[in-house]
C-alpha cells in the first residue's frame, strides 16, 4: 500500500466507474449508502469486478441499523462473506458489536474463518463501541488489516484527535483509514492532526435529479426522510481532487 491511498466508498455500477477514473486505488462495494450500506448484489460486485481494475473489498453487513447481530444473521452474514470469496472479491468489510459496546470477537473470528486470505476491515461499528483504544486492541488481535473510522465523531475532522492517538497506538499494527465527511477540503487538515494518511469516501457532492418525467407526489417507496426522485452518485470531479491531494501528501519527521 503507498503512503496517500484513497479508497471509493460506492452502491452503484456508476459510482464504482467514476471512483475509479478518478484514480481510486481500491474500492469499498456496498448498497444502500443513504442508510449507511448494507451488503451488495452478486450480480453488481460482478458488474464491478468485470468493469473495474482497482481491488475491491465487500460490505458484509445484512440490515440497516444496529451491529447486534442475531443467529441467523450471522449465519447470513457468514454465508455472504463465503459467496464473496468465491466471486473474487479482495476483501470484506464487516463488524459486530456486544450489547455493551465491545466488539464481538466470537462473532468477529466466525466470519474472519469465512474470508480465509482475504482482507478484512472492521467498518465503522468500531465507532460505535465504549472504549476505542480497547477496540483498537481486539481488532488487532483479531487479525482485521484495517480500522475504518471517524475517530467516533459525527465526522473525521471533528473526530481528528481520537484518530491521531489511534494512529500512534497502532504502530504499524493495523491501517487506522479516516472515513465520514471526508471532502476535498479537510483531507490535509486531517493529514496534518492525525498522521493518518489513508482516506475513505463516496465522493458524492450532491444529489443527481432521477430522469423520470412523471412523478407520484403522493406516494413514497422508503423512508419519508428520503426524497423519491433524488440519486445519490460518485462525483469523478469530487473524488479526482480528493485522489490528487491523498496521493500528494507525505510524511513528515514525526513520523
Amino acid at each position: 500500500m503507498s503512503y496517500g491511498f484513497i479508497e471509493g466508498c460506492v452502491d452503484s455500477h456508476a459510482s464504482a466507474l467514476a471512483a475509479c477514473r478518478a484514480g481510486a486505488d481500491r474500492l469499498e462495494l456496498c448498497a444502500n449508502l443513504s442508510i449507511g450500506g448494507t451488503t451488495p448484489s452478486p450480480g453488481l460486485f460482478q458488474q464491478v469486478r468485470r468493469d473495474c481494475d482497482v481491488k475491491i473489498n465487500v460490505l458484509i453487513r445484512p440490515r440497516f441499523g444496529d451491529f447486534l447481530y442475531d443467529r441467523a444473521e450471522v449465519e447470513e452474514m457468514e454465508d455472504c462473506v463465503r459467496r464473496f470469496w468465491d466471486l473474487g472479491a479482495d476483501g470484506v468489510v464487516l463488524g459486530a458489536l456486544t450489547p455493551e459496546g465491545t466488539l464481538d470477537e466470537a462473532v468477529m473470528s466466525r466470519l474472519m474463518w469465512a474470508a480465509g486470505d482475504m482482507e478484512v476491515t472492521l467498518h465503522r461499528a468500531f465507532d460505535m463501541t465504549r472504549d476505542p483504544l480497547e477496540a483498537l486492541v481486539s481488532a488487532i488481535r483479531l487479525g482485521c488489516r484495517t480500522i475504518l473510522t471517524s475517530g467516533q465523531e459525527q465526522d473525521a475532522l471533528s473526530g481528528a484527535e481520537t484518530l491521531r492517538v489511534l494512529q500512534k497506538r497502532a504502530m504499524g499494527r493495523i491501517n487506522i483509514m479516516a472515513g465520514c465527511g471526508v471532502r476535498r477540503e479537510s483531507i490535509r487538515e486531517i493529514h496534518q492532526r492525525t498522521g493518518v494518511h489513508i482516506f475513505h469516501t463516496s465522493g458524492r457532492r450532491g444529489p443527481v435529479d432521477s430522469g423520470m418525467i412523471y412523478r407520484k407526489p403522493t406516494v413514497s417507496m422508503g423512508l419519508p426522510s428520503l426524497p423519491e426522485y433524488e440519486l445519490w452518485r460518485t462525483d469523478e470531479e469530487e473524488f479526482r481532487a480528493c485522489a490528487e491531494i491523498v496521493h500528494g501528501l507525505a510524511p513528515s519527521l514525526e513520523e
